[in-house]
Parts: structure tokens; sequence; C-alpha cells
């Protein structure tokens, strides 16, 4: 029988993506460790982002007040499963100098990387819509500015980035860590005021069967994990995780797989308390208050001060989500970026691409606030954050077969305890998917 399967293209027309910034961090050689260390840490945090963006909100806010601390276990296996993945893509990235797309395109057939691309690109379109109407939202809350004119005004965003790309990836980095620390430090004020029952967060922490038989809490569980467990973050994170000048030895590359292993397995973690916090503070103030049905980040935020009789708890509040929105915008442009230059080999300039993506997204979302008014937003966020749950498995399959093939990974392949590991995660998201088809096809029929 004749081996069909395509062989990795030679190493002289091999392009970097990004490659004005590609190993332009350097990194010490020798000294202390903790110096080296600090060379890598970045890339977790614009990578954290996308586990805390505005499509976040309004799935962790609709569990939270609907079902109290019960999908707790929900944002910690989707978190344990995001920096079992993540942790793949720096394993890629760095042992063989390519990122997700790129891979993609060496080792399957035309047709099936152009597959691929498109549902990454819906992925990509999905989780700008979430930020995009997460940002809208903010400034209507905070500066009384009308949805409408708040979605078309997020296409100015790409300003921003193009400024950042002049000063270097360093740039980037820092404001997303700033923005990053922002909701970090609005949410925890935010938990420390609303008091939660800490028993009854233990007690979420821990999974129950229920998930699976309750349609309802099913629908917003696998909402949760598509708003976790990003696609996109998964070609983001194999590149960006290159923008490091290592040595390209054997074992500077192991210590550069752990040491950006750490940074984003920390990055995560604060990702996951802050998804968490929005939880906690659902459940604690509007569960606990008997309003079961606030599944909207409008209705949270009008709600927020009068029931904890914190004045200022609504404006924290709405300064986190414009921080989460701008945050995840920058991100996402970055993945696309990735993604066209790795499927496709087509390099867009960063304002056409921004804007291309932002206008896929800027059009479902003026009609629904048209058709259906201001309020309607909240149910498409958890739309949204569906749709991403539901592309995860055409990411996530690819990733992992890469990464447990010892003929590309060559000394980095994923040891056997890793690769039965990463298999049961993508078995799971799979299925999760599948049966989240099937008690929604069961429900319209």
């Amino acid at each position: 029988m004749t081996d069909t399967t395509p062989s990795p293209p030679p190493a002289a027309v091999k392009v970097p993506s990004l490659p004005e910034v590609y190993r332009s961090i350097k990194v010490p050689s020798g000294g202390q460790a903790w110096r080296r260390f600090l060379a890598f840490l970045g890339p977790g945090y614009l990578v954290s982002v996308g586990y805390m963006d505005p499509g976040n909100w309004a799935t962790d806010i609709a569990g939270g007040s609907k079902f109290g601390y019960t999908l707790l276990s929900v944002i910690l296996i989707s978190n344990v499963m995001a920096i079992l993945l993540q942790s793949l893509c720096v394993r890629l990235g760095v042992g063989t100098g390519r990122d997700l797309a790129q891979a993609c395109r060496d080792y399957y057939s035309k047709p099936v990387a152009i597959a691929l691309w498109v549902l990454c690109e819906i992925a990509i379109v999905a989780c700008d819509l979430a930020e995009l109407l997460g940002s809208a939202l903010a400034l209507n809350l905070l500066f009384g500015i009308p949805m409408a004119v708040g979605v078309c005004l997020t296409t100015l965003d790409v300003l921003v980035l193009l400024w950042l790309q002049t000063k270097g990836f360093r740039y980037t980095e820092a404001i997303v860590v700033t923005l990053v620390a922002t909701i970090g430090v609005c949410f925890a004020i935010q938990v420390f005021v609303s008091r939660p029952e800490w028993l009854g967060v233990a007690g979420g922490l821990v999974p129950t069967p229920e998930v699976l038989r309750n349609p309802e809490m099913l629908y917003i569980a696998m909402g949760i994990l598509g708003a976790t467990v990003m696609p996109h973050n998964l070609y983001l994170h194999s590149s960006i995780v290159q923008t490091r000048a290592w040595n390209l030895s054997v074992a500077d590359k192991r210590e550069a797989i752990k040491y950006a292993t750490i940074d984003s397995s920390a990055a995560l973690s604060m990702a996951f308390f802050v998804n968490a916090a929005i939880m906690v503070v659902a459940a604690a103030v509007f569960y606990r208050g008997g309003l079961h049905d606030v599944a909207d980040i409008r209705d949270a935020y009008l709600l927020l001060s009068p029931l904890l009789g914190v004045s200022f708890a609504s404006t924290l509040f709405a300064l986190a989500l414009l921080a989460s929105g701008q945050a995840s915008t920058l991100t996402a442009t970055l993945a696309g970026q990735i993604v066209m230059e790795g499927f496709l080999h087509i390099r867009l300039p960063a304002w056409l691409r921004r804007l291309v993506t932002r206008l896929l997204a800027l059009i479902p979302a003026l009609l629904t606030i048209v058709w259906f008014g201001e309020d309607s937003t909240g149910w498409l966020l958890v739309l949204s954050q569906v749709v991403l749950s539901l592309q995860l498995s055409f990411a996530v399959i690819p990733l992992v077969i890469f990464t447990s093939d010892a003929t590309r990974m060559g000394p980095f392949v994923n040891p056997r305890w890793l690769i039965a590991l990463s298999w049961t995660v993508a078995v799971i998201i799979a299925s999760l998917n599948a049966w989240l088809l099937i008690q929604t096809v069961g429900g319209w029929l």
C-alpha cells in the first residue's frame, strides 16, 4: 500500500508568522534562570484575555443567576483543559517553529486546510461579536452612548493596534497585562462586597451529573466551555510564543517550553479567578436574591449597586467590561492575522484585517439591536460562545495529532501520559458538542 500522508515542506520555504515580531525579544543566555524566565512572560496574558472576554461574562452571569454556584465546576474543568491545550500550543510552536495554522496547511490537503480555515474564521467572527457587543455595552453604561453608535465606534480600536505595532511586541503585552490587572482588581472588590457563601462556592467546584441531564444547564455549560477554551487562542499562542529568540539547541528549546508553559498556566489561573468571580458575584447577588433570570450584562449592571447597597459596584463592573472588550479585541486581531497568513499565505495590513473581521461581526450586532432592541444582546452573546464551542474540536484534534507525532515533533513529542490525557480532553469536548446538538435539535423537534 502506498503511503499518501503528505510530507512536511522543506525548511527553506518556511516563513514565520507575524514576521515583524518573530524572535524580536531577546532571551538572555546563561546567567540566572529567573532572568531567562522573565523574558518568556507575556504571551500567556495575551492568550488569557480571550478567556475573560465579554462572552464569558454573559455565560457566567447567566449560569450564576440561574443555577447559583453549580456551574463553577464547569469553569474549573474548562480552565484545566485550557491550561493543557495551551501547553500543547507552546510545545508545537517551540518544537517545530510552526504555528497551528501553518502546521495544518503543511500536513493536510488543500480542501481540508481551506475548510479548517473557514471554521476558524467563523470562530474569530463569533469571538469578535462578543467583544464588540461588550465594548459597546460598556460605553453605553458608562457614558450613555447608544448601542448602535457604540458598536460603530468600536471599529476605531484598529488605530490602537496600529500604534502598538510600531512600538514593539512588549508594548502590546504591557497594555494587555494592564487591562487584565484592571479586570482582576475590579472583580476582587466585587467579590469582597458581595459576601458569597464560601461553603457553597466550594461545593460548586465539585462536578455534578445534573449538568448533562438538564438541557438548559448544558447549553450554558457549553457556552462556558466555548468562552473559556477558545479555538483562535490555540492558533494565537502557537505563533506568539515564537516572538522569543531562544537558542536553537534541544536543551534551550526544552527550557523555552518549560518557561512559556509556566507563563500561560499562571495567566490562565488569573483568568479562572475572573470567570469564577463573575459567577460567584452573580450567584451571591442575583440567585441568592431570587432573581434567577438575570442573563443580560445590562441587567447585571443596573441591579448590582441597588442590591449590594454600594454605589460604585456598577461602575467597577462597567470599567472591567470595557477593559475586557478592549484587551480581547487586540488579541483577536493578531489571531486573525496568524490564521490568514498560516492557512492561505495571504498577508493583509493589520488595519484591513481588523476592519474585515469587525464588519463581519458588526452586521449581526446592528441587525439584532435595530430589530430586537438593545436588551436583546444578552442571548446573542451566549449564542456566540456556543458557536465557539462547536468550532473547538476542529482546532483541538489537529493540535493533539501534531504534537503526538514523533516524526513531526522529534524530541519534543508528547509523552505517552500527555497523549492519553490530550485525547481524553479532545474526546470530551467532541462528545459534549455532539450532546449539545442532540439536545438542541430535540428541543426544536
